[in-house]
């Protein structure tokens, strides 16, 4: 396994220079900014991605504004309260796509964020406390308790929140397999122990975020 200062120079070297790298990362929010994010916005992201799972994106974001109105601006007050008489409304609205597994999974996903809610004074407050060495038990935590938000689902949700974040893509995974840490996205113990260490040295080293550290290790394998 090399350094994550070998990985990151050869990575500049494919995207034209340090500079031309760095203007390609994003960073996650503060915790600050995090906190601040609303429940019906957290709602929002994690319906987005649950249908946007197996899907065409840009399909999904073409009708996003429908499912902002079928939806009603997801407040979680109101679909912590999902009725079958809703499923079955929204099933046939045009408006949304209507996969009835992915419409039940938002009322079971705005539970999960009223639980956190109540527990900790705002469902964003509990993403902003949650340190970066705990990534692997939020990712956990969401598969357990909420819908539809295992494996990549729930790290694109956090991701996109701007929870500081690693996303097992196609070019993560590869760049993983390329530094003997592992070689499919980690599921089970041992494999997530054996990411986990490896990611832990390599922010240690270069004291960036996961989410960076992901995007270079996506780029390093990315034409």
């Amino acid at each position: 396994m090399r350094s994550f200062a070998e990985i990151t120079s050869m990575t500049a070297a494919r995207k034209g220079g340090a500079g031309a790298l760095e203007r390609l990362l994003s960073r996650p929010k503060s915790p600050s900014e995090l906190a601040a994010v609303r429940d019906d916005r957290l709602l929002a992201e994690m319906t987005r991605v649950v249908f946007q799972a197996g899907f065409d994106w840009s399909l999904i974001d073409k009708k996003w504004p429908g499912f902002e109105a079928a939806f009603e601006g997801f407040a979680v007050g109101r679909w912590v309260l999902m009725s079958d008489e809703d499923v079955d409304r929204l099933s046939k609205d045009k408006r949304i796509v209507g996969n009835i597994a992915k419409i039940r999974s938002v009322g079971i996903n705005a539970q999960l964020i009223r639980r956190l809610h109540i527990a900790h004074g705002s469902a964003a407050a509990f993403f902003a406390a949650s340190p970066p060495e705990r990534f692997f038990d939020l990712v956990a935590m969401l598969k357990a308790d909420g819908s539809r938000l295992g494996g990549k689902t729930g790290q694109l949700f956090l991701r996109r929140m701007g929870v500081d974040s690693l996303v097992f893509t196609e070019s993560v995974v590869a760049a993983l397999k390329r530094e003997r840490v592992g070689d499919k996205m980690p599921s089970s113990k041992r494999d997530i122990e054996a990411v986990r260490q490896a990611v832990e040295l390599w922010r240690a080293e270069s004291r960036r975020p996961l989410s960076t550290i992901s995007q270079i290790l996506a780029f390093s394998v990315e034409d």
